[in-house]
């Protein structure tokens, strides 16, 4: 199903590795492009489950756009086991001023294609997504 604003496409894969990545847990994070030429999100890269988040950082492409999620586990201040499914618009400075806008206009509609992200996170360099700055957001 098309977004008419945008009219991207959502492939099933990315739909089902989200799935798997909530329920089961076997990847990490999942690293999604859109292609122009198709108009249509895919699943580019994931993360196994022993993958760190500096290893996800460096699967984002320095001057591209592109979409995410991480699973992150953390310990409350109460000593609790959680984890928490970021979702992260990854939208650098230095990519090109049409492929920011194809992902800032396809975002809503590709993220509510992935039920269960619950923070949400948009970076245009490498610090606004550091690991003090995600954890901060998982409490």
């Amino acid at each position: 199903m098309a977004n008419s604003a945008s009219g991207m496409a959502v492939s099933d894969e990315c739909k089902l590795k989200f799935s798997e990545l909530k329920t089961k847990r076997n990847y990490r994070f999942i690293v999604f492009k859109i292609e122009e030429k198709i108009q249509q999100v895919k699943v580019e890269k994931v993360g196994l489950p022993d993958e760190s988040y500096e290893d996800f950082c460096a699967s984002l492409p320095a001057d591209e756009c592109r979409y995410a999620v991480f699973d992150l586990d953390f310990t409350t201040n109460e000593n609790c086991q959680k984890s928490k499914i970021f979702f992260i618009a990854w939208s650098p400075d230095t990519s090109r001023v049409r492929s920011k806008m194809l992902y800032a206009s396809s975002k809503d509609r590709f993220k509510r294609e992935l039920e269960g992200i619950q923070v949400e996170l948009q970076a245009t360099d490498p610090s606004e997504m550091s690991f003090d700055i995600v954890k901060g957001r998982a409490h």
